[in-house]
């Protein structure tokens, strides 16, 4: 890596081209839970010398991550809901607090605990690799076309909506899907040949959007599976955690339409969103509205716990949630 970013600075190439080099996961010893995440102890007389390099040419580390791994795995405790970027009330990390609605994050934040330990903070990651398999042998527990479909179209869908991670909630992330093609000549398991978007022949494997216009105009009957519908690119929601406890939730409604200045008209008795006349209806609609009036910024749609991001529109009744003001 010295060698390589020697030679691109004697030709004035190094503030162009970025020398890095992938880990994956399996370079951990704790990723469970996030904040326990640590580099493995044998490999960090590489990983040391590595990050000071990063740190001094100002690179990001190379990260491949696959929730699929981990949920193939353990299947028995992990939700699928939660490995496919789907709705879910989430996984409350025991050791700093924080709440986790994908696997994807999780396994993003464990390497960036691990980097904080040995005092890296202020080296950023890239994901190079992730995907999910269409197909797979019948142990591979989730590899199939709809899952794959629902992994990364939901994934583009939250990459687009922007934010970090609940650990590094200001950092936008650059994540490379893997991979375009099918290898159906890779030896291995099934899965291996099966990641792609096309097969050899050019064939789509499954039908997804990768930018604004195409999330925007995709109709619901063109997609595999329901859960990948969007009525626009980067669409997010906030609303209500009902694990949280009526006592917080009613403490985030007061707030929202309190100081958080809110527009909590519409769910006062007689208006358009007062029906249904619940808790979890009325703080949803608040904590939206507080959320989009935020512009959607990271730590905009949390109430103490008691609210999380999702990226299908929320129901209740007849209201509908505005995504804009």
């Amino acid at each position: 890596m010295k060698n390589i970013h020697s030679a691109l600075v004697k030709y004035n190439l190094d503030k162009l081209i970025k020398i890095s080099s992938p880990i994956a996961l399996s370079a951990l010893q704790n990723s469970y839970p996030s904040s326990a995440g640590s580099f493995k102890p044998e490999l960090l007389p590489v990983i040391q010398p590595m990050l000071d390099f990063l740190r001094e040419i100002k690179s990001p580390l190379m990260l491949n991550a696959y929730p699929f791994f981990a949920y193939e795995s353990n299947a028995d405790v992990i939700s699928l809901d939660y490995a496919l970027f789907r709705q879910n009330n989430g996984v409350i990390d025991a050791g700093n607090n924080l709440r986790y609605f994908s696997l994807f994050d999780a396994q993003i934040d464990a390497v960036f605990a691990a980097m904080s330990a040995l005092k890296y903070d202020d080296v950023s990651i890239v994901v190079t690799e992730t995907g999910w398999p269409s197909k797979g042998d019948k142990n591979e527990i989730g590899a199939s076309v709809e899952n794959a479909a629902a992994y990364n179209g939901n994934l583009i869908k939250r990459v687009l909506a922007g934010g970090g991670t609940p650990l590094r909630p200001n950092t936008n992330l650059t994540v490379y899907l893997f991979a375009l093609f099918n290898e159906n000549k890779k030896f291995g398991p099934t899965s291996e040949r099966n990641y792609g978007l096309f097969y050899p022949d050019e064939k789509k494997v499954y039908d997804i959007s990768f930018n604004v216009d195409g999330l925007k105009t995709d109709r619901v009957d063109r997609l595999p599976v329901a859960d990948m519908s969007v009525s626009a690119a980067g669409e997010t929601w906030c609303v209500v955690n009902v694990e949280a406890g009526k006592d917080k939730v009613q403490r985030g409604l007061d707030y929202a339409c309190g100081e958080g200045a809110a527009d909590c008209h519409p769910i006062q008795p007689g208006s358009t969103c007062y029906d249904p006349n619940t808790l979890e209806a009325h703080a949803s609609f608040a904590f939206n509205s507080f959320y989009q009036k935020k512009g959607r910024v990271a730590g905009s749609c949390d109430f103490e716990g008691a609210a999380y991001v999702v990226t299908q529109p929320p129901k209740f009744g007849k209201c509908e949630f505005p995504t804009r003001y």
